[in-house]
């Protein structure tokens, strides 16, 4: 059963190309339903299907949601609860409709009774003080969305203390940690601030009953399957409605499935969902962290330059696994790595152009440098995990992992496999510094100073020393 979507980070839920509507919250309860077409629906259901799921299907029967046409059903599946086909589904049919009145978002929380103390805080804070508030009402409207909800996920934010042991040294367990103590954070200060208002002493999120059932799956490699449509929300209404189509042609019996969001690392998944894509190396990735020092004698010129071109003091460049290192990584880190006898790229009559003598090498000395201190960065990070690759993998083979401990696994085998690529990277790149041309020479023969077969004038290295802090976080 998939999880609380955030808004800005998954195209399955966000506003797609539709205006912001603030309507009166409707009543969810409608007009009685024929009690046949109920127990048309759940004699499809599998018996073995929780009693709380069978309601929550009920009630979205009686609310109109679901109808003998609709082409999906709840059944056990191997990521716990899904949404199976009922019969053969076309790529790109229409697979389920919820009207808006069924959404819980903002915008929902906002015309309800704790709508003005909800006022002015953050999206999410909002939505999650809304479905604490429903959870300890016995007369809440949601109370059967609410019973199908899980209590928890394997997201890292739910692991023990001895769980996360498995993830030291990597990035995940430093975001998990920071993660956990925002939420606290938060938590502490809305408590003070609206204290006594309730029972209980990505940024924009929306849940979306029944449409949550859907799981994820790699082999949807579109994000194009939510739409918010305008259609009929009952006998004789219309609303904006939120649609899912199939990705995928199925047959009778087949789960239906969605593409979570393609962009995200398995890191990402793990804390967000609570799973990972063991086998798709894509989704393994590490966060390189450069940054420009403060105390760096040209810190001014260098954070000019950066953000003249979209960056800034601290820039953050994701590299996957079996792809080349983002194209804006080798000029900020020469950026960075700018003193001495180069800094005079740095003068502002040299401003306009300057990024693009970045592109390439500047010299030796720089290229030597940043060389080092990548490489350097990069043993220290691997140097704090306490499995090698070798054992991570001999423990993928053998199997028999619970599920948290399989997301460790897989997480810590692949940054450092990322780590072992970016110092590979740059382990070539020293074995070829004697063969680049660097700026000077390419200024010359821009001049026409230097011979049909090349030579260097400057045959000295040049010794250098700068603030180049990379952060492996």
């Amino acid at each position: 059963m998939a999880s609380v979507f955030s808004l800005p980070s998954s195209s399955f839920l966000c506003p797609l190309k539709t205006k912001r509507f603030r309507t009166k919250f409707q009543s969810l309860h409608s007009s009685p339903k024929p009690f046949l077409i109920n127990s048309l629906q759940l004699k499809e259901l599998d018996p073995n299907i929780p009693e709380p799921v069978q309601t929550f299907w009920k009630w979205l029967c009686d609310e109109g949601v679901v109808s003998a046409k609709t082409p999906v059903k709840p059944e056990i599946v191997p990521e716990g609860l899904g949404l199976v086909a009922k019969r053969d589904i076309a790529k790109g049919e229409t697979v389920l409709e919820v009207p808006r009145r069924f959404w819980i978002n903002p915008d929902a929380v906002a015309d309800t009774e704790i709508g003005n103390v909800c006022t002015g805080l953050k999206p999410w804070i909002s939505v999650a003080l809304f479905l604490l508030r429903e959870k300890w009402r016995d007369d809440s409207k949601w109370k059967y969305y609410m019973a199908v909800l899980p209590e928890s996920t394997d997201s890292t934010i739910y692991w023990s203390e001895e769980e996360l042991s498995e993830i030291q040294g990597t990035q995940l367990l430093s975001t998990t940690l920071s993660v956990k103590d925002y939420v606290q954070n938060e938590f502490q200060k809305v408590e003070e601030e609206i204290k006594g208002i309730f029972s209980l002493s990505n940024q924009n999120l929306i849940l979306v009953p029944f449409a949550d059932l859907t799981n994820h799956n790699a082999r949807v490699t579109t994000e194009d399957h939510a739409h918010e449509v305008r259609g009929p929300a009952g006998l004789f209404s219309w609303d904006l409605l939120f649609s899912l189509r199939s990705p995928l042609k199925l047959k009778a019996g087949d789960q239906f499935f969605i593409q979570y969001d393609l962009n995200k690392s398995n890191a990402d998944m793990a804390l967000d969902y609570g799973f990972i894509e063991p086998s798709t190396s894509a989704r393994d990735a590490f966060t390189l962290t450069l940054e420009i020092s403060e105390s760096d004698d040209f810190y001014e010129d260098k954070l000019d330059i950066a953000e003249s071109n979209g960056l800034g003091e601290t820039a953050y460049f994701d590299i996957k696994l079996g792809q080349s290192l983002p194209p804006f990584l080798i000029p900020y880190l020469r950026l960075v790595a700018l003193s001495g006898t180069d800094a005079f790229l740095l003068e502002s009559i040299f401003r306009n152009a300057v990024w693009g003598h970045l592109e390439l090498p500047v010299s030796r000395a720089n290229e030597e440098l940043i060389c080092n201190v990548v490489r350097d960065a990069c043993k220290s990070a691997l140097s704090a995990y306490h499995t090698t690759i070798e054992e991570d993998e001999k423990l993928m083979e053998e199997g028999n992992l619970s599920s948290r401990l399989q997301i460790a696994v897989g997480i810590r085998a692949g940054e450092k496999k990322v780590l072992q690529q970016i110092d590979d990277i740059f382990r070539e790149r020293e074995l070829e510094l004697d063969e680049l041309e660097y700026y000077q020479e390419r200024r010359l023969k821009d001049l026409g100073l230097v011979g049909a077969r090349g030579y260097h004038i400057l045959g000295a290295k040049i010794k250098t020393s700068a603030d180049l802090m990379i952060c492996l976080v």
